[in-house]
């Protein structure tokens, strides 16, 4: 299949690569849930889904950059522009979960 791959600051290129395959689901994020009998009890329900992140981003990246919102574990690797290629090799290779990429 084609793809749009980017290599870094405006080295953009599309280029034949092999068709997606799904490995496995990505979410949920954890593993295990932290839950006991007395929670079950207790009538207590947890719910999940994907966020609509292009919602918020425009509000909450200047934020995150700043260091005033902590993302998480959302974010497992920090890079930079240059390592933009390795990040989304982590990605599709499951060694990281989201990369940040600091200019």
């Amino acid at each position: 299949m084609r793809a749009t791959l980017i290599y870094g600051a405006g080295d953009v290129r599309v280029e034949t690569v092999p068709d997606p395959k799904l490995h496995e689901p990505t979410a949920p994020q954890y593993a295990e849930v932290p839950a006991d009998v007395r929670s079950f009890l207790r009538n207590i329900t947890l719910t999940g889904g994907v966020a609509p992140a292009r919602a918020y981003i425009e509000e909450l990246l200047p934020d995150i950059l700043d260091g005033r919102i902590q993302p998480g574990r959302v974010f497992d690797r920090t890079i930079g522009l240059e390592e933009v290629p390795s990040g989304y090799r982590a990605m599709a290779d499951r060694e990281a979960l989201k990369v940040l990429i600091r200019p």
